[in-house]
């Protein structure tokens, strides 16, 4: 492959700021990986997912299919804010190349085009083949879900093509994972004058943690994290409005349905008197896990990287993506099927050049086996 071509393809999808939330780049980079497909003659679509995020692309070889062979899931944003590429574009070494969603996750998109490039004829005419490339993976999927979701219905099996690990493993099994907001409505009072007139929003807020927290089953693997607080107005102010944002985390589902009544109950039951809590979800990816029929597509995926000699090893994971939703809908799923990158989220995020290629190579073999 001529890889200086795929590093300018790369750097296009790259050096945009595409956060979830800039719809504006978020869209720039849809019509981007759009236009590279429709070069290559496959029919292209956009996706109008609603006016609060970008537009989703549709691949496919057979405009006409009902069904799917393969559904390959990628996600055009990043978690980064508006002016990060003006701080760090795409840059390279001898082995690695840096920048803002360089692993997570431009090189697994341009990957799946470079494999679906490279496909024998025979198998483009006998697979129908279809692409989902999301806006909103990185918050959820929240608003792509169950576009996804219906895809994934009516396919054979589904591979996401997020960075291989650092060690090249490829994903196998992801926790679930759901984020909450909670807000704590009180009394506000003056602090030196009359406080037992009020009822402290922060220190409900405060009592919430501990009881949060004791929800953690370490054996398990199941956690909860407060990640952001906020509240009051001014320290002589007794506070009469408070926030806070969870992440739940869970290897099976059962846990999940666990922590959720907990939650709802610890809540509706408050945590000071005179204040209230008021629990939202606003996001949800159940478990996924490996079942007989996903392992039996882990199988032809080592048989395939047997023939193009790529040793292939496995992980479980904690973060989340599009594969969750789709193993929980019961379709065959894996994961990790880009190239192999790390540091994803942070300034450190590479993607290692050395596995490019052979990614490629093992993605194209394992559709060209379907």
């Amino acid at each position: 492959m001529n890889l200086d071509h795929y590093i300018e393809e790369l750097k296009s999808l790259v050096n945009v700021d595409c956060g979830t939330h800039t719809l504006e780049g978020v869209a720039t980079v849809a019509g981007t990986i759009r236009a590279l497909w429709q070069a290559e003659g496959w029919h292209t679509r956009q996706v109008d997912l609603g006016d609060n995020v970008g537009p989703g692309v549709f691949v496919c070889n057979n405009p006409s299919a009902t069904h799917f062979d393969v559904l390959l899931v990628g996600h055009l944003d990043t978690v980064f804010a508006p002016g990060t590429v003006a701080q760090r574009p795409l840059t390279q070494d001898d082995s690695r190349i840096y920048g803002p969603g360089v692993s997570d996750m431009k090189s697994g998109l341009l990957n799946i085009l470079w494999a679906m490039r490279g496909l024998d004829e025979a198998d483009k005419s006998r697979l129908s083949i279809a692409v989902a490339m999301n806006p909103d993976e990185e918050t959820g999927s929240v608003y792509s879900h169950e576009w996804i979701g219906e895809l994934a219905q009516r396919s054979r099996c589904v591979l996401v093509c997020e960075a291989a690990r650092a060690d090249g493993s490829l994903v196998k099994a992801r926790k679930g994972m759901a984020g909450y907001h909670l807000t704590f409505s009180g009394v506000a009072a003056h602090a030196g004058n009359d406080p037992e007139k009020g009822r402290s929003a922060i220190t409900a807020l405060a009592h919430s943690i501990t009881a949060i927290n004791a929800l953690t089953d370490w054996q398990r693997g199941t956690t909860l994290n407060v990640g952001v607080i906020n509240g009051g107005s001014a320290a002589n102010v007794v506070a009469d409005q408070a926030t806070a944002e969870l992440d739940v985390r869970f290897w099976e589902n059962d846990e999940y349905d666990r922590v959720n009544s907990a939650l709802q109950a610890l809540c509706e039951k408050g945590f000071l008197d005179g204040v209230t809590t008021t629990l939202k979800r606003v996001n949800h990816k159940p478990a996924m896990a490996a079942s007989e029929a996903t392992q039996a597509l882990m199988q032809q995926v080592e048989r395939a990287g047997i023939e193009e000699n790529i040793s292939i090893t496995w992980q479980a994971v904690g973060g989340g993506s599009d594969a969750n939703h789709t193993a929980a809908l019961g379709i065959p799923t894996l994961d990790g099927l880009g190239p192999i990158g790390a540091g994803f989220h942070s300034p450190a995020e590479w993607l290692d050049k050395a596995s490019i290629e052979p990614r490629i190579r093992l993605l194209r073999r394992v559709v060209s086996m379907l």
